[in-house]
């Protein structure tokens, strides 16, 4: 009776999931990081932008946001899976590791590297997540103290399996501008939109998109309270679409506002087109709106 006692138990405990740190959320507040990570010693903080070694929040390990990244053609490009599998070890991370996502802070846009990361992190199979609202740089604010001393952590042994159940490809998308059955939205400052400035192989937008920028989020380098994104949100987009798509120019502003409809505003299937306009603008034969 005993050994079945103990068995039931080593079968539960093994089948349920380890619960988020007490005060977890998508998007932490400087107070709300130090209140965890006191009373937490399992989350793992990881700064991707900013100097680490001048002065980081304490417990912090850092790796390059461009390592995230793909090649200087199109930095939207995912890097292969044993590449981000070495990453992940690195840093000491599983399935199960509560993971906080810091930036430098320096602008609105510095935060895409906290949001693309996530993002990434939540296709390898990372379930508990969250970006520091106004990054290294609100910390500081916040009076919170730094460390330079570089933190080594154990690595781990995960084999992450990518999913692509929060991304499209471009061949995806090829179907999809076709037969307009999506919400797609442009993540870009208007004149990026409207066809007025390009950082891409032809200046326009994807056919059927809309713009919301990313700036819409912010005040400063801090993104606004999530009632009030939420608010915004639906008064500009439709919460009930079957699919909406969010792209930039290289997946990076196009992951804000992925962070912003599908972890915040909870919208369903909310797919990031990660190598975005870059990467479609280079074919001359795929349609562009608003070219010029």
């Amino acid at each position: 009776m005993k050994r079945l006692a103990w068995l039931f138990v080593y079968l539960f405990s093994s089948s349920v999931a380890l619960a988020a740190p007490a005060g977890w959320s998508p998007l932490l507040e400087p107070a709300q990081l130090l209140n965890i990570s006191s009373t937490d010693k399992s989350i793992r903080i990881v700064q991707l932008t900013g100097d680490y070694a001048s002065g980081h929040i304490p417990g912090s390990v850092h790796v390059p946001y461009p390592r995230f990244r793909g090649p200087q053609q199109n930095a939207g490009e995912l890097p292969s899976l044993d590449v981000l599998t070495d990453i992940v070890q690195q840093l000491g991370i599983d399935e199960e590791t509560p993971v906080v996502l810091v930036h430098g802070g320096a602008n609105a846009a510095d935060m895409g590297a906290a949001t693309r990361v996530y993002w990434t992190l939540k296709s390898l199979g990372v379930k508990d997540l969250a970006v520091l609202n106004g990054g290294l740089a609100a910390w500081q604010a916040a009076g919170f103290s730094l460390s330079t001393e570089t933190v080594q952590v154990e690595r781990s042994d995960f084999r992450p399996q990518w999913s692509d159940e929060y991304r499209l490809s471009t061949e995806q998308i090829e179907q999809l501008v076709s037969n307009g059955d999506a919400q797609i939205i442009d993540a870009r400052p208007a004149a990026f939109f409207t066809g007025d400035q390009t950082a891409a192989a032809r200046a326009g937008t994807l056919p059927g998109a809309s713009n919301l920028s990313f700036e819409n989020w912010f005040q400063g380098n801090r993104m606004q309270p999530v009632s009030d994104l939420t608010a915004m949100l639906n008064a500009q987009a439709n919460p009930d679409a079957e699919l909406t798509l969010t792209f930039c120019n290289t997946g990076h502003l196009g992951s804000i506002n992925w962070f912003v409809i599908s972890e915040l505003g909870g919208y369903q299937n909310t797919r990031l087109y990660a190598e975005s306009i870059t990467e479609w603008a280079m074919d001359a034969q795929r349609p562009m709106m608003n070219e010029k």
